[in-house]
């Protein structure tokens, strides 16, 4: 065995004997140490790679377990020789063929013109990109995303190690068809909905791979062409795409200093989509008299409205206000929410509330989509919610925030006056109106070749002259101590490009 083959750079993420497990596996799978071939002796090994000698016994002793090796006494471990039985092998052409082919290749059969054949173009749609290295940036201003140093790694390692109880797996590991973790049904129920002054049963609720889910799932329910469904504008862009993909004739809706506009343009809805706890991207809170006229309107015209309890969790002054739903007496309201923005978007894991029968259907469809979502990461979050690390959490977050939010208005003021912004209850980024004349796309572009991360405004209007003046500025993935030297960098690059 060449020892050559044998090296690794230690990346401070897994174990050692992790690193080496996946490396053995690695080479055995790819073919490159076939089958009955003698590994390295431990200590032959432990030298090679510069780790301890009991590091590499217990990867080969793993691999020994899991069949991939054979430990064989006085002669030591060797690939198992059945190691790659049951895997199909790569077609053989042989050379005469590959120089026929070559020579008839304009013979051969035409390939599918996928072009053609789309019903449908997400990727033609107007989408907000952001940098997948956001992190790596010294200042990312940049929104729905969370400081990993803030998520409680502690609690959820406990939680994880409970869903792998015996008891747990049992539960969990079968295929759940329709349903989802009744113990994460109650804890919604019992937990999270009281938050927002919400009481229903437990055939009300359904668990969605993320808010986006729930509204793929309202959408494919109850929009085709031509349903009327209002949006705020400036709104959400992914709603915003999703009732396109399903032909929905799209009618904007105001948005002022309380939220979404109550007026004549309801009429013409057969939906409305809103966000009222903390308007999406503006950031405002509906009042609760605008609340009440927006039920209004919708009983008048037979409205649905899809609640989108966006941030709700993040108050900074005042008190909470009640969910639409909480207030909603005749069924009309579709209440969608999500756990991304208070431990972290990449669990994917959010929830609709609605009339039964709604989401009696909903179910159905979502089996057809995935069946449910992961049971496992349903129990891990429902034992997370009922152990109170939840309720610690938003306490903790709260006031990290609010310092925050604190600290980024006094910079905002400081060095950038010629900006306008609006003072939020809650939320976690400042919507910002530029002077006149401001390209925020240009101000992206150039902020972020010097390490800040911004988001351009013009995304979430409808119109395809969309204003250019506004943008967004996050700060819960951005710590306290670089909010003021970021923005005021920011100011800098402001006014030399406005010049």
């Amino acid at each position: 065995m060449r020892e050559q083959l044998f090296h690794f750079e230690p990346d401070g993420k897994t174990t050692l004997q992790a690193q080496l497990r996946r490396m053995l596996v690695d080479a055995i799978l790819e073919g490159q140490i076939p089958a009955g071939t003698a590994l390295p002796s431990c200590r032959k090994m432990a030298q090679t790679l510069n780790v301890a000698r009991n590091t590499v016994a217990l990867a080969y002793q793993d691999l020994v377990e899991e069949g991939f090796l054979v430990a064989r006494q006085r002669s030591g471990y060797f690939v198992a020789p059945d190691v790659l039985s049951g895997r199909a092998q790569p077609p053989v052409v042989s050379a005469a063929r590959e120089t026929a082919t070559g020579a008839n290749a304009k013979e051969r059969p035409a390939g599918v013109d996928w072009a053609d054949r789309f019903r449908v173009r997400p990727t033609a749609q107007h989408n907000i990109e952001k940098p997948r290295n956001w992190q790596d940036y010294p200042f990312p201003f940049i929104y729905g995303q969370v400081d990993p140093a803030l998520f409680p790694i502690a609690a959820w390692r406990d939680c994880s190690r409970q869903a792998l109880g015996r008891g747990s797996v049992k539960e969990w590991s079968r295929d759940l068809f329709t349903e989802d973790d009744p113990l994460l049904v109650e804890q919604i129920r019992t937990r999270l909905l009281p938050r927002r002054g919400v009481r229903v049963g437990n055939d009300e609720i359904l668990v969605t791979v993320g808010a986006q889910q729930a509204l793929y799932l309202i959408a494919s329910l109850l929009i085709d062409a031509g349903t009327r469904v209002g949006i705020e504008d400036p709104g959400y862009v992914d709603a915003r795409n999703i009732f396109s993909l399903r032909g929905a004739e799209l009618v904007p809706l105001a948005i002022d200093r309380e939220g979404l506009v109550v007026d004549e343009r309801l009429a013409a809805c057969d939906y409305v989509y809103a966000t009222p706890s903390h308007q999406f991207p503006t950031t405002a809170t509906m009042s609760l008299a605008r609340r009440r006229a927006l039920l209004q309107s919708a009983a008048a015209n037979d409205i649905v409205v899809v609640e989108d309890d966006y941030e709700s969790e993040i108050n900074h002054q005042g008190t909470p206000s009640p969910a639409l739903k909480s207030l909603d007496r005749s069924g009309r309201v579709i209440f969608v929410a999500s756990l991304s923005k208070t431990l972290a978007p990449g669990l994917r894991l959010g929830y609709m509330v609605g009339p039964e029968p709604f989401i009696r259907e909903a179910r159905a469809l979502r089996r057809l989509m995935l069946r449910h979502p992961p049971a496992n990461n349903q129990r891990t979050i429902a034992l997370f919610l009922a152990d109170g690390h939840h309720d610690a959490l938003l306490r903790r977050l709260s006031q990290i925030y609010k310092d925050r939010w604190k600290a980024m208005g006094e910079a905002l003021t400081r060095h950038l006056p010629e900006c306008r912004w609006q003072q939020s209850q809650g939320g976690t980024a400042y919507w910002v109106e530029g002077p006149p004349g401001l390209d925020a796309r240009l101000l992206e572009a150039a902020a972020a070749k010097q390490g800040i991360l911004i988001e351009r405004g013009d995304w979430h209007f409808q119109a395809q002259d969309a204003p250019r003046r506004f943008f967004r500025l996050g700060f819960s993935s951005i710590a306290l101590e670089k909010i003021e030297p970021g923005i005021k960098l920011l100011g800098e690059i402001l006014r030399k490009q406005m010049g």
